[in-house]
């Protein structure tokens, strides 16, 4: 298979699946190697970028997905239903903080940081598709853990949780004794 081939075929292939692709799947598919499959899809991707296509080639994790360009969004929007837009609240947000920094984390590791329940706010992750289920922990009571999700790195712009900005230990410590503060305040104390 030539590498035009290769790359019709891959193109196809993301196209139709939606979501993203490991580059493992698509070697066994084509029955070539994998390493094979990932030099295409960079090459597939710096071209899209190169060229100021109307699509976009996305690794996120060790997967790949077509996704629109966010250049043409304005023109799109004016063609197609306005997507719904998610307000991610305070509270939303630094749950969702908390999940990405700690996963896989269960609720109430979250509410032990927060200090309140965050029942509503991880259900609410959960149906922005932005955190999902991970799994359980083996423990007692066997609670679920949290993770984000492929959304949660589009929505954010990174291809992986390793790009997350640093936390800063002072800043850290800083908001800690902020929460304390707070705590006291609200105790009345």
């Amino acid at each position: 298979m030539d590498k035009n081939e290769m790359e019709s075929v891959i193109e196809g292939i993301l196209f139709t699946m939606g979501d993203s692709v490991e580059p493992g799947r698509i070697a066994k598919a084509l029955e070539v190697d994998k390493s094979e499959v990932i030099e295409c899809l960079d090459s597939m991707k710096t071209r899209y970028e190169e060229e100021n296509r109307g699509i976009r080639l996305m690794k996120l994790d060790d997967s790949y997905q077509m996704c629109t360009s966010p250049d043409i969004y304005e023109y799109l929007i004016k063609i197609a239903k306005q997507p719904k837009k998610y307000v991610l609240t305070e509270v939303l947000l630094e749950t969702l903080s908390i999940i990405a920094y700690k996963q896989p984390v269960t609720k109430s590791e979250i509410e032990k940081i927060r200090g309140v329940s965050c029942g509503h706010a991880v259900n609410k992750l959960v149906e922005y598709n932005l955190v999902t289920e991970l799994g359980r922990l083996d423990a007692p009571g066997r609670p679920m853990l949290f993770g984000t999700t492929e959304d949660f790195l589009r929505s954010f712009g990174v291809s992986s949780i390793e790009e997350l900005p640093e936390l800063n230990p002072v800043q850290i410590e800083e908001f800690k004794q902020e929460a304390e503060e707070e705590a006291k305040v609200a105790l009345n104390i």
